[in-house]
C-alpha cells in the first residue's frame, strides 16, 4: 500500500514511503491556530484565498528559510459550517478543537522544496503539535472482469459468513450510513440503484505532485460532490460487499443501509504497472473521512493504509486526529489490514477503537498476502470475492475487500440496536464480532484476530446483550 523505489530528493533520509513534494501537514497546539485562515474547501471553490501568513513567528520565520514561503489552509472545514460558502473556518466545536482537526493545516510549498528539512525544523517549535509530509498510499489489488457472476461459487463468500441468515434476522435500515472512503463509485451501476447518498470527491493531485513516471488520471483537481470513479473500480468492489441489490450478485451485507461515497484515492498508473491503481493523499484521505462523519455516516469503510515500517522514525502515524475525532462523534471504523503478509502496522487499521480485518480464502485458512498483527480483530472472505466492478462485476482479492464484509455486519448490528432504541458504539461492536467469531481451519491463525466473520451470530449476540438489561416482558422474539 505504498509507492517504493521511487526518487525523493525532498524527502527526510530513510523515509520510504512516497509523498508529495510540494506539501506538508502541520498541526498547531491547541489556542496556537490563527483566526483567519480558511478552509481548504473553500480555497479551492474559489471563495477564499490561501493564507500567505501562519503565525507571524517562528513558523512564519522556518518557512522563509526553507521554502521562501507558502500557502496555507486548514484541512478541515468546520462540521456545523461546511455548506456555508466562504465561511468553513468558522464555529469549530470542543471535539474539533481538542481532536486537533481544527488545529491541522496543509502548507503548499514551491517546488524544490525540502520537504524533509522544513518538517524536521517546523517539528522543533513549541506551538507546532506535529509537522508531517503529506504522505501517499496507494492500493493496487487484483481483480479481474466476472463475465458469469451467478457461477456455482457466487455465493462462498457469503456463506461462509452467514450473510443470508444475517439479513433474514435483520434487514438493515436506510437511515444508518456507511461512509466509503475510496476511490469513488460508479453512480449508475444497476446494483446501487437507491443504495447511493449524496458523497464528495476530496481529491486534489496535479502533475507537479507526482513523480515522474506516475500518470494521473481522470478527474485529480476538482473539490466537488461528484465522486465518480472512471478507472480503477477499488470502490465499486467495496460498495458491492456492502450494497448490492443482489441482481446479479449476492446481497450487499449491509441490507437496506446507504453509502456516503467518498472518492479520496485518485487514479494513476505506476512505472511498469499497466492496471490502474488508487493514490491517495494522507490529506485528501483525512479530509474525506471526516466529511464523511460530518454528513452521518455511523460506520466508515476504509480500505487504505500506510505502512507503518516505512515511515520516517520521527514522523507522526497518519490519521491519528481524524480516527480520534470519528471515535468521538461515536462512528464505528473499520479497515483493512494490509496485503504484504508480515506482522507489522499499517495505519488507520492499527489504531485503538478501529476494528481491523484480515482475509481468508474459500477453505477457511487466513490468507497469506493478510497482514498480521495483534491489533487485528478478526477476518472475512478475502480471495477471488465476487462484487461489482466499474460496469458488470468482478472477482477482487485484497483485505481491501474483508473489510466491507465486516462493516456490512457493523451496518446491520447498528441497524438492529436502533431498531431497540439502544445505542451502539465501536467498541461494542468489535466485542460481539470477535466474541461470534467463528475458528479458522486448522485452529488459531496468530496475529489474524479472533477468528472469521459470523454476522448472524454476532446479531444474535447483540439481542442478547440487550436483552440482559431488560424486563422480560421487553426482551427479543426469535429475531
Amino acid at each position: 500500500m505504498t509507492i517504493r523505489r521511487l526518487g525523493m530528493p525532498w524527502a527526510a533520509p530513510g523515509d520510504r514511503t512516497y509523498s508529495l513534494p510540494n506539501s506538508l501537514i502541520v498541526k498547531l497546539a491547541l489556542g496556537e491556530a490563527p483566526d483567519a485562515a480558511p478552509a481548504l474547501a473553500d480555497v479551492r471553490r474559489g471563495a477564499a484565498a490561501a493564507a500567505a501568513s501562519i503565525d507571524g513567528g517562528p513558523v512564519d520565520r522556518i518557512v522563509t528559510r526553507y521554502a521562501g514561503g507558502v500557502r496555507a489552509c486548514r484541512l478541515h472545514a468546520a462540521a456545523r459550517s461546511a455548506g456555508a460558502l466562504g465561511r468553513g473556518r468558522q464555529g469549530f466545536d470542543e471535539v474539533e478543537q481538542l481532536t486537533g482537526v481544527a488545529r491541522t493545516f496543509v502548507l503548499q510549498a514551491p517546488t524544490g522544496t525540502s520537504i524533509g528539512a522544513l518538517v524536521d525544523s517546523l517539528a522543533q517549535v513549541t506551538t507546532v503539535e506535529s509537522a508531517s509530509p503529506n504522505y501517499v498510499c496507494v492500493t493496487p489489488y487484483e481483480a479481474s472482469p466476472r463475465g458469469d457472476p451467478m457461477g456455482e461459487d457466487a455465493w462462498a463468500a457469503r456463506l461462509m459468513v452467514r450473510a443470508a441468515e444475517a439479513l433474514a434476522y435483520e434487514p438493515g435500515d436506510p437511515a444508518v450510513m456507511v461512509g466509503l472512503v475510496d476511490s469513488g463509485v460508479a453512480p449508475d451501476h444497476p446494483e446501487l440503484s437507491g443504495r447511493l447518498r449524496a458523497g464528495y470527491d476530496t481529491v486534489q493531485l496535479g502533475g507537479d505532485d507526482v513523480a515522474p513516471g506516475i500518470i494521473l488520471m481522470g478527474d485529480h483537481r476538482r473539490d466537488d460532490s461528484n465522486p465518480v470513479d472512471l478507472w480503477v473500480g477499488h470502490g465499486m468492489g467495496c460498495a458491492g460487499v456492502m450494497s448490492a441489490l443482489g441482481l446479479g450478485m449476492p446481497p450487499g451485507l449491509a441490507g437496506q443501509s446507504q453509502i456516503i461515497p467518498m472518492r479520496a484515492l485518485g487514479a494513476a498508473k505506476l512505472p511498469g504497472k499497466p492496471i490502474p491503481v488508487g493514490l491517495g493523499a494522507i490529506a485528501d484521505l483525512d479530509a474525506a473521512v471526516k466529511r464523511a462523519v460530518d454528513l452521518g455516516a455511523k460506520v466508515i469503510n476504509m480500505s487504505f493504509g500506510s505502512d507503518d515500517a516505512a515511515l520516517a522514525p520521527s514522523s507522526p502515524k497518519p490519521h491519528a486526529d481524524v480516527v480520534r475525532y470519528a471515535l468521538e462523534r461515536g462512528c464505528i471504523l473499520v479497515a483493512a489490514s494490509g496485503n504484504n503478509g508480515a506482522d507489522t502496522r499499517y495505519w488507520p487499521a492499527a489504531y485503538p477503537g478501529v476494528i481491523a480485518v484480515g482475509a481468508v480464502g474459500a477453505d477457511r485458512h487466513a490468507c497469506a498476502f493478510s497482514t498480521r498483527g495483534d491489533h487485528v480483530a478478526l477476518c472475512a472472505p478475502g480471495e477471488r470475492v465476487l462484487t461489482a466492478g466499474l460496469t458488470g462485476y468482478q472477482s477482487a482479492t485484497g483485505t481491501s475487500f474483508a473489510a466491507p464484509f465486516v462493516a456490512g455486519a457493523a451496518a446491520l448490528l447498528a441497524a438492529r440496536a436502533a431498531r431497540r432504541a439502544v445505542p451502539i458504539d465501536g467498541a461494542i461492536v468489535a466485542e460481539l464480532l470477535t466474541r461470534t467469531a467463528q475458528p479458522f481451519a486448522g485452529g488459531p491463525a496468530p496475529g489474524c484476530g479472533a477468528g472469521i466473520l459470523d454476522a448472524a451470530a454476532a446479531l444474535a449476540a447483540l439481542d442478547a446483550f440487550i436483552d440482559a438489561a431488560l424486563p422480560e416482558e421487553e426482551r427479543a422474539d426469535d429475531g
